[in-house]
């Protein structure tokens, strides 16, 4: 019986990579090597001098002198932690710059690296971070736009990006002072960029990460900057889809029209009074209130519609209702108004309000009943007639007009977040959106 020895085990997945002890050819300052073949230059702390991480004797490719206003890297460089569930550390930083109608904005970059993923980046500009990689593909773009592995991204921005601080180790020759011209697409939460230097284009992707999921990959203290504004590929605060909440809002809307037709339909809709009477001022001093002849309602507890009508001509007329039920003593009381105004002025003709108005009361009991009224009149009519409907069982339409209001008001809100932080974002791009203007003319 043979034995043989058991096979090694494998490799950690993130061992902390070794680091080459080197000094500054310049200032004598200690250089550590983190990424070894990986890094191209690698930047002096001590003296801000670039110097070639492949030449042996580390040779001065460029000194340039350190922007005193530029804070310490957020993420200190050597420092390790888990991205996307691989472990990185942060080898190289720099701080870069655009100019927009002469205003500068600038960004900070993070090279990360892992012996066994290689490298890639993170980016911060005003709190909004982004995880970015070299693209695997390459993209087809025109002006307008670009697609990525099946997905469209907009044209947000181009402008030439300057190189004003670098610190740690860098996969190319990296310069202070290099100029790009870079391109950004958007489909959020995703950026694609493209970045010409010289004569090559390099292409990356990258996706929108939040302050706090940087601060516990990175374990770091405190809390992270606060984020100012939309980024342009920000994920949306409105997570609703926007689209989604329209048709689920006109298949309700259609739902309540059904809804309101089939009980219109059943509704029976039936005149169980009608009057016209005659008021008169000299009489009604005696007199003001009276009760109509008795009707019968009939069937189970239904609504009851009032209508009034008065051929009111810039005049107005008050009625004081009771409906009493003949048989039990209970009373619905309620007044309305019937009145009517029209003219002209310096914009035109206008009038208001109406000769008729209906009342609906609902969950009335069969029985039968009567009505007490007491009118009231424009004191500069002194006779005028109107007629009083009753109609036993109608639909109750208002109903379906606040169930609509309800639908629409959460659909419109939504809409207009997504739209106003929209708005936002593309603010910032080559295309904004079209300003109103302030002003109603030209000045003269």
């Amino acid at each position: 019986m043979s034995t043989s020895a058991p096979p090694p085990p494998p490799p950690p997945l993130s061992p902390r990579p070794r680091t080459a002890g080197l000094n500054c050819p310049k200032c004598g300052a200690a250089i550590s090597l983190r990424s070894f073949g990986q890094a191209i230059t690698v930047v002096c702390g001590g003296c801000h001098s670039i110097l070639d991480a492949k030449d042996p004797n580390l040779a001065i490719l460029q000194q340039f002198e350190a922007i005193t206003s530029v804070a310490k890297p957020l993420i200190p460089l050597g420092a390790r932690g888990k991205l996307r569930g691989t472990d990185y550390e942060v080898t190289g930083f720099q701080r870069r710059s655009i100019q927009v109608d002469g205003i500068s904005y600038t960004w900070q970059e993070y090279v990360l690296f892992n012996p066994y993923k290689g490298i890639r980046y993170l980016s911060e500009y005003n709190g909004h971070w982004n995880d970015i990689s070299i693209c695997k593909t390459l993209p087809t773009a025109d002006f307008g736009g670009a697609t990525y592995l099946g997905e469209n991204y907009k044209h947000f921005q181009s402008a030439e990006a300057n190189t004003d601080f670098v610190l740690g180790e860098f996969p190319w020759q990296v310069r202070v002072g290099e100029k790009a011209a870079v391109t950004d697409y958007v489909h959020p939460p995703r950026v694609l960029a493209s970045e010409k230097l010289d004569k090559e284009v390099t292409w990356s992707i990258g996706e929108y990460m939040y302050g706090r999921e940087i601060w516990d990959s990175f374990k770091l203290p405190g809390d992270p900057p606060k984020a100012w504004g939309v980024y342009e590929n920000q994920p949306s605060t409105v997570a609703t889809n926007v689209t989604g909440v329209w048709v689920a809002f006109a298949g309700f809307a259609v739902f309540l029209l059904v809804l309101m037709a089939v009980f219109d339909m059943h509704a029976k809709k039936a005149p169980v009074f009608n009057h016209t009477y005659q008021f008169n001022r000299a009489e009604a001093k005696n007199e003001p209130s009276f009760v109509s002849d008795e009707f019968e309602l009939t069937g189970g507890t239904a609504t009851v519609e009032v209508k009034s009508y008065a051929a009111v001509d810039n005049h107005w007329i008050y009625l004081n209702y009771a409906l009493i039920n003949q048989d039990s003593g209970q009373a619905w009381d309620f007044g309305r108004e019937v009145s009517y105004y029209h003219g002209y002025d310096s914009d035109g003709s206008w009038h208001e309000g109406k000769q008729a108005d209906d009342v609906t009361i609902p969950s009335v009991p069969a029985g039968h009943y009567y009505l007490r009224i007491e009118p009231e009149v424009d004191p500069s009519l002194a006779t005028i007639s109107y007629t009083v409907d009753v109609i036993r069982d109608v639909p109750v339409l208002g109903i379906y007009g606040i169930a609509f209001v309800a639908l629409l008001l959460p659909a419109l809100l939504i809409s207009w977040r997504a739209y106003t932080f929209e708005r936002s974002r593309w603010s910032e791009s080559d295309h904004p959106p079209v300003q109103m203007s302030s002003s109603s003319g030209d000045d003269e």
